[in-house]
């Protein structure tokens, strides 16, 4: 598995199965046309992009191009790294017939494909920092009254906002968001702004 900083963003969820198993880092899905409605969504993208960049690979279709495009209009060029997939004609295995245009997406090209892609676009693979740097896990969220408590929902949803965050995120998506964009010390600061404990 390879190190990356970046956040990649994909179009949906076979897509980031397939990322997870190449890929060490954030991967966040647009549910398709979905980002297109999903402010909170491109709120937090905006917040990745920021604190480590993103690199956007979607498919090679018009409809990955109009969703790329609409992530790139919104966030900073110099933040963005764009991979491509080649025009390869064919049907993922799960589908039973191919796609409107014929091409193969993310989750149907070989790991080999989505490697040159990544290289093309100037992605480095990180070495893995020898650091004591304290992650925040799930017990912290539980501890600090932001999950498994009568009072934890109305708290989450506070600091998901105060960090523009979608409000849907899974605890472990939120857990992986959140050790990309900030220390445990800035995390322990954000949750006594809200009164956690």
């Amino acid at each position: 598995m390879l190190k990356i900083k970046e956040t990649v963003i994909v179009e949906g969820k076979y897509d980031k199965i397939k990322l997870s198993d190449i890929l060490d880092t954030v991967i966040i899905t647009t549910d398709g046309f979905g980002i297109f409605k999903d402010k909170e969504k491109l709120a937090m993208i905006r917040t990745l992009a920021e604190k480590n960049g993103i690199l956007i690979l979607t498919d090679s279709d018009s409809a990955g191009f109009k969703i790329r495009n609409y992530i790139s209009s919104a966030v900073r060029n110099e933040l963005i790294k764009h991979a491509y997939i080649p025009d390869i004609f064919g049907k993922e295995k799960r589908k039973t017939e191919p796609s409107k245009e014929g091409k193969l997406g993310v989750e149907g090209v070989s790991v080999e494909v989505i490697m040159k892609a990544l290289e093309n676009a100037g992605v480095v693979v990180e070495k893995r920092p020898k650091t004591d740097r304290r992650l925040i896990t799930t017990t912290d969220l539980y501890e600090d009254g932001l999950s498994g408590r009568a009072d934890s929902k109305k708290l989450r949803t506070q600091f998901l906002k105060n960090h523009d965050l979608p409000e849907k995120l899974s605890t472990s998506a939120l857990i992986k968001v959140l050790n990309t964009i900030m220390t445990y010390e800035e995390y322990k600061e954000a949750v006594n702004k809200i009164g956690g404990k």
